[in-house]
């Protein structure tokens, strides 16, 4: 049960993390634009004006990567510290 909640907890870190993301390559996106006279493109009813390809594949990377990153960190914080408690005895 400690490690499912683990796991979902990193997985919600990891879509928050893809949004702070998202929004910051989206401003930076906006800015540019803004100096270089681009017309932007709003999609999503106006609210972004990130391609969709680009708003889905970082959502996924959150998502995949807040997995990944919570399966990693359960062997480092429970599966190899309890080995390495065990091999000091």
């Amino acid at each position: 049960m400690k490690k499912i909640i683990y796991i979902i907890l990193s997985t919600i870190m990891g879509l928050l993390l893809s949004f702070l993301f998202h929004a910051g390559i989206e401003f930076a996106y906006i800015i540019w634009a803004y100096k270089n006279s681009v017309v932007l493109t709003p999609y999503l009813s106006g609210a972004c004006f990130l391609p969709p390809w680009l708003s889905a594949g970082l959502l996924i990377l959150g998502f995949f990567g807040g997995i990944a990153l919570g399966f990693w960190w359960w062997d480092i914080i429970y599966v190899k510290r309890l080995r390495d408690k065990a091999m000091k005895r």
